[in-house]
């Protein structure tokens, strides 16, 4: 059993070297999840004296107000021989066999995170200790409870201990190791009080009596230690510590063990509770217990490793791959990423994505519409036809039909088709722009480059602009094709008049009558509507060719051209991620390991056992 609580041990520091000990985050954290056990209590109830007597050394700082200012996570490993050790987890190949120098250094460690202004950090601080005189078992050592800030902190302090202690003790996979000083009342006890809060029915805490020894003559601890006075579901614990006195002269600590076990074992009150008393009984009870706890859990942390593996996973995908560091790979990501843009605008108009109908539409119902509202019937009034006919003659009547008046009522009708024509080039064109941001929204990994995102909306936006150039031009072409050279066949299929049907007695503005004016309008109508028709058909045509075809085709390959002439600065600069999201990537990337090591670890103990 004693590699679970080692296991449990090694992935606690590598949480901590993670940053994953138990502060907020989005995803779950391995930390919390883990069995711990966190020893709570007030200033001066005794908590540094009995980890001491745990340990069997005098190694923890000690002084007025708050000494115990950031979590110390102390690990303890049994060694069946050798001599004892320490190391710390922020200087890994450094031995400390001198504890008086772990003392100090826990009290250094503690001013580089919080500075000498006695302010408190939640960043735990880890010790491990190496020694034949102890048992496995890890212990959370908290800053002690107050009720007053001492000078050169804020008042905050006082909750903001309370608020640290609450942290950790409230998660349900921490057991609560709660010391009380005997010399006072229980029910003013800063542990007892807090532990109630989190665990009101004692399930998952400890109570540990200290200074038993320092008790008012003729009183006793024996209703408190049988649970009579304040009952938990494990039996107290009491322990006597070295006195001050002790601690001044350097008393050895296993023979202040030695003292503590001839105490209980002498004292009457306490004689036939002696077997269950004392700081050794109580480190080899918390182990035994951690060990259970750890191995029940067990199934629990790999459903949530597995879980949080996948999640981590999911993460990583969206936030993409981090930046290649040498030209050609930056090229070949950028490529690559301009590729999936493009891919995805090109589903757009094929319609495996939405958007690309509306292309139709302009083509179906938009410029159909624009056509019908040109009224060419108004434009070929019988006072326009009668106009544009007898100015055409100029001074010299025609002879036998107004062929010049005819081609001038047909030309400046039919310029009036640019109009919906040129609208329709248009209309295509905001739709494929809007296509195109569409496209950029939904290119994930643009998102990861905000530059490189901006570069290709306009080098598609610019491409979209000299399509959309080519396109009104050939458009325009179509109806001036229609312009510049008439269907002979349309006008020989007419039936020919003998005579010009005007009367050669009346002025030049009189010389036709009603009747021969509007049948030239209505062959001339007729002619137009037959022309409206085919370019109805003919301007689609004209605009995919030209738009919607090219757009698929060759929407980046300006940008690809220029893309490659850029030097490896200026294509660095193009994915210029946002360091957030690089920090992000990284620190789970880093998560990611610690989980799956983790899960290899765990699952190589499961097997074990």
């Amino acid at each position: 059993m004693e590699n679970l609580i080692a296991l449990v041990n090694k992935l606690q520091r590598a949480c901590t070297a993670l940053g994953d000990h138990g502060e907020e985050s989005a995803l779950p954290t391995l930390w919390d999840a883990l069995p711990s056990i966190a020893v709570v209590g007030g200033q001066s109830s005794g908590k540094s004296s009995v980890l001491e007597s745990i340990v069997g050394k005098d190694f923890l700082p000690r002084g007025s107000g708050i000494v115990t200012r950031r979590p110390l996570v102390l690990q303890l490993h049994r060694i069946n021989e050798g001599r004892e050790y320490a190391e710390f987890m922020h200087l890994p190949r450094k031995r400390f066999t001198d504890f008086a120098a772990v003392r100090k250094e826990i009290a250094d460690e503690t001013d580089r995170e919080t500075g000498r202004t006695k302010q408190i950090s939640s960043v735990p601080i880890y010790l491990s200790i190496y020694s034949p005189n102890v048992v496995n078992l890890t212990l959370i050592d908290l800053p002690g409870l107050t009720k007053v800030a001492v000078e050169g902190q804020p008042d905050s302090v006082v909750h903001d201990i309370e608020n640290m202690v609450r942290s950790y003790i409230e998660k349900p996979n921490c057991i609560i190791l709660a010391i009380s000083p005997a010399n006072q009342d229980l029910a003013t006890s800063d542990a007892i009080k807090i532990s109630r809060e989190v665990d009101p029915k004692g399930e998952r805490t400890f109570g540990v009596l200290t200074k038993i020894d320092l008790m008012d003559k003729g009183t006793d601890a024996v209703d408190i230690l049988e649970g009579k006075a304040y009952r938990l579901q494990f039996p107290w614990i009491g322990v006597v510590n070295r006195s001050q006195a002790d601690i001044n002269k350097n008393t050895d600590m296993i023979a202040a063990r030695r003292r503590e076990r001839e105490y209980f074992a002498n004292t009457p009150e306490y004689k036939h509770l002696a077997h269950r008393m004392g700081s050794e009984h109580l480190g080899k009870v918390l182990s035994k217990h951690l060990e259970q706890v750890i191995k029940s859990r067990i199934p629990g942390l790999q459903s949530l490793i597995s879980k949080t593996i996948i999640e981590i996973e999911t993460e990583l995908s969206r936030l993409g791959k981090p930046v290649a560091t040498d030209a050609g790979g930056k090229l070949y990501m950028i490529m690559e990423i301009c590729r999936i843009f493009d891919g995805i605008f090109k589903e757009h108009l094929d319609g495996i994505r939405p958007g690309g109908d509306k292309v139709y539409n302009v083509f179906d119902n938009q410029l159909p519409a624009a056509l019908k509202r040109l009224q060419f019937d108004k434009h070929l009034s019988m006072d326009n036809v009668r106009k544009l006919i007898t100015e055409a003659d100029g001074y010299q009547p025609h002879l036998i039909a107004p062929e010049q008046g005819y081609r001038r009522l047909i030309e400046s009708s039919l310029v009036t088709i640019k109009g919906p024509a040129e609208a329709a080039v248009d209309a295509v064109h905001a739709i494929l722009k809007e296509l195109v941001h569409k496209s950029i929204n939904e290119t994930m990994e643009l998102k990861q480059y905000p530059t490189l995102r901006v570069e290709v909306g306009n080098a598609a936006v610019d491409s979209l602009d000299r399509m959309k150039d080519e396109s009104k031009k050939a458009t325009l072409q179509l109806v001036d094709m229609e312009c510049s050279y008439l269907t002979v066949d349309f006008f020989r299929k007419l039936p020919q008049d003998v005579e010009k049907g005007g009367n050669p007695t009346h002025s030049i503005f009189d010389r036709y009558n009603d009747s021969y004016l509007r049948r030239i309008a209505t062959t001339v109508l007729s002619y137009v509507n037959m022309v409206c028709g085919s370019l109805r058909n003919s301007v689609p045509k004209s605009i995919v060719y030209c738009q919607v075809r090219e757009a698929k085709r060759s929407l980046l390959d300006h940008f690809f051209t220029e893309l490659g002439k850029k030097e490896a600065k200026q294509l660095g600069s193009l994915l210029d991620e946002d360091p957030a999201i690089m920090q992000r990537r990284l620190n789970l990337a880093k998560r990611l390991e610690l989980y799956r090591a983790a899960q290899s670890e765990i699952d190589a103990v499961a097997w074990s056992k």
